[in-house]
């Protein structure tokens, strides 16, 4: 585990073999709390109102989850079937472990309900209670289906750049500046950049986590092939998804300070899930939901 990864509770489901849930099962929900990955950037948890305070969040933003195998029973037996879409706000105290959540949403399979409100109702308490916070819920019906369409990011492609990589451990020291402090050129820009070459591994089992990642910022002009290069060391990176997103945003924070800026990854994926981190200055507009061909 590399260094900055947090510590991992030993009753974790992730790597481990469990059994398949009989029934619905809310003790299934495993959260896990942000600060551990947090202290490791210097961050604490504080709330928005604390923003002036040392140590407050330094971003807003969400984690969204799309869970693509929720399913359960009508009053008759009969199987009904959903997308899952969460909204978990980035104060919130805990994250879910991505299995926990995968075998919570599993233990609805055989459970009868009466109506597709009881679900959500108690897909809505179960699901705050662990992450400790109130979330954004919906489910998305097969008549919605045809209304997920695929959409990529938009702006500079830098995986077209020819460079040459020789570190795949994140280090913030790769990151440089387009232009040097007396360069007439150094002045401010605003850019939308993205790759689809971050990889960084699961801090329990050790499997890659493959995204697309989108970074739009204003301020000095940041070198595209240091961005890359950086974007690229995450390969042997152990984290978590959101801990992944939240370290990116701060070493180009501290790096360039920028006026603005966003990061947002869109994770492949895994057991059903997918994790789409999203951290921003609190002057940037959300971005708009969508998912990529490779989720």
């Amino acid at each position: 585990m590399s260094h900055g990864s947090p510590n991992i509770p030993q009753a974790v489901p992730l790597g481990k073999d469990v059994s398949y849930p009989k029934g619905y099962d809310a003790s299934l929900l495993f959260p896990m709390p942000r600060l551990d990955a947090r202290l490791t950037l210097g961050l604490t948890t504080l709330p928005a109102s604390s923003l002036t305070l040392p140590g407050a969040l330094p971003f807003q933003g969400f984690d969204l989850w799309n869970a693509y195998e929720l399913s359960w029973l009508n009053a008759k037996g009969l199987p009904k079937v959903a997308l899952l879409r969460l909204k978990v706000p980035c104060t919130s105290p805990n994250i879910i472990e991505s299995k926990s959540l995968k075998l919570y949403l599993n233990s609805f399979n055989q459970t009868r309900f009466e109506t597709v409100h009881h679900v959500f109702d108690l897909l809505r308490k179960d699901l705050a209670a662990a992450i400790g916070a109130e979330l954004e819920l919906e489910l998305v019906g097969p008549d919605q289906f045809a209304n997920e369409t695929i959409t990529e990011f938009a702006g500079v492609d830098l995986d077209k750049l020819d460079v040459e990589i020789d570190s795949y451990q994140p280090d913030a020291a790769i990151l440089k500046l387009k232009y040097d402090s007396l360069d007439p050129k150094r002045g401010s820009i605003s850019e939308t950049v993205f790759s689809r070459l971050l990889k960084s591994n699961c801090p329990v089992t050790d499997q890659p986590d493959w995204a697309c990642i989108q970074i739009q910022y204003t301020g000095p002009a940041i070198d595209h092939a240091s961005l890359l290069k950086y974007i690229v060391s995450y390969r042997m990176h152990n984290g978590f998804h959101e801990h992944c997103v939240e370290k990116i945003f701060i070493d180009i924070l501290k790096q360039y300070s920028p006026t603005t800026l966003s990061v947002y990854a869109r994770y492949t994926r895994r057991g059903g899930l997918d994790i789409n981190p999203w951290r921003a200055t609190f002057d940037v507009k959300p971005p708009t939901i969508a998912r990529s061909a490779r989720q």
